[in-house]
């Protein structure tokens, strides 16, 4: 039986004919993407934005029943809730956002959430309050921030990684590449104010690890062939290194969006931001790794010497030593 192939062996896109275009328009994208953040902002979430948190023990269940509990609160028109097992199976910890009136008003707060309390109790017998705090905007903003750091963080490591295993123009590319992913995705949220939480975190690590992979695979296959077709020069070079790396492109891509459009489609709610960065990082990722990651590499200098070991002046002295010209 024949296998299917996504990729005829013979594929030659010239992918670095266009790359002036392309990058002038991921400047601009990343230029409206940051533009965005700022003037439209990000819609921040209670994982970053403060609110109420209640902690509850079902004591008549073996599980506490987090769907349910998120359709009742959802209700009360206080937005989408974050609810997560706290503890045992049968505890959870509830958070919701604060209207703006709440952080001026005495005792408002905690009222929120005794409503949310109230509304439970109305369906589940023998609930055992657990907790019924507020998370101020100060911890929020601190745990902003530090989300920010662990995120550049990231980055940073990961081009420094690229630039000791390969040159440093490669660790360049890297971070640039990733910088785009990241800058679109942001954007993304700041045009459609989608929730911004810890979910929306974890998805940004999540397109800077794919985003990485493929870099690396293309990467690779171009310092292959800087060695084995030193002549050649370097567009068609970047060319054959992306067109041979491709098959593989399209197929850890397709396998992934196989999984993800379903989720996206008619997964829940609370999971429509997660799979949607993914989704979009999925396609951005790609697109990075040939147009962003590759291209640079021109214009910073890399040539058909790049991985041929420099001759040192001791080694210099030594050949002369042993009569070899």
């Amino acid at each position: 039986m024949r296998l299917i192939k996504l990729v005829p062996d013979d594929t030659n896109i010239k992918f670095l004919k266009y790359r002036v275009p392309f990058y002038v328009v991921s400047i601009l994208l990343i230029a409206a993407s940051w533009a965005l953040v700022l003037t439209k902002g990000l819609n921040y979430g209670v994982d970053f934005a403060g609110g109420q948190e209640v902690r509850l023990t079902f004591s008549e269940l073996e599980e506490a029943p987090i769907p349910s509990l998120r359709e009742q609160i959802g209700g009360l028109g206080l937005g989408d809730p974050v609810i997560q097992r706290f503890g045992a199976a049968n505890q959870v910890s509830i958070r919701v956002r604060l209207p703006e009136s709440a952080e001026s008003t005495p005792g408002a707060a905690t009222a929120i959430g005794n409503q949310v309390i109230s509304t439970i109790e109305s369906s589940y017998d023998n609930v055992v309050r657990d907790g019924n705090d507020t998370v101020s905007g100060k911890v929020a903003g601190e745990f902003r921030e530090k989300a920010v750091l662990a995120l550049l963080a990231a980055m940073l490591a990961i081009s420094l990684y690229i630039w000791v295993r390969f040159e440093w123009q490669f660790g360049v590319g890297a971070l640039f590449a990733l910088v785009h992913d990241v800058s679109l995705t942001l954007g993304m949220f700041a045009l459609f104010q989608m929730e911004f939480s810890l979910q929306i975190i974890a998805a940004i690590l999540a397109i800077i690890g794919y985003s990485l992979n493929d870099t690396i695979v293309v990467y690779d296959r171009i310092r292959e062939n800087l060695k084995k077709y030193r002549k050649m020069p370097l567009p068609e070079l970047l060319d054959l290194s992306v067109n041979e790396t491709l098959a593989r492109t399209v197929m850890t891509s397709l396998t992934l969006l196989i999984a993800l459009v379903p989720l996206l489609l008619f997964g829940p709610a609370s999971l429509f931001g997660l799979v949607a960065a993914i989704t979009l990082g999925i396609f951005v990722g790609t697109y990075s790794s040939v147009y962003m990651a590759a291209p640079i590499l021109i214009w910073l200098g890399v040539n058909s010497n790049s991985f041929i070991p420099q001759e040192t002046v001791a080694d210099k002295q030594d050949r002369i030593a042993r009569g070899e010209s």
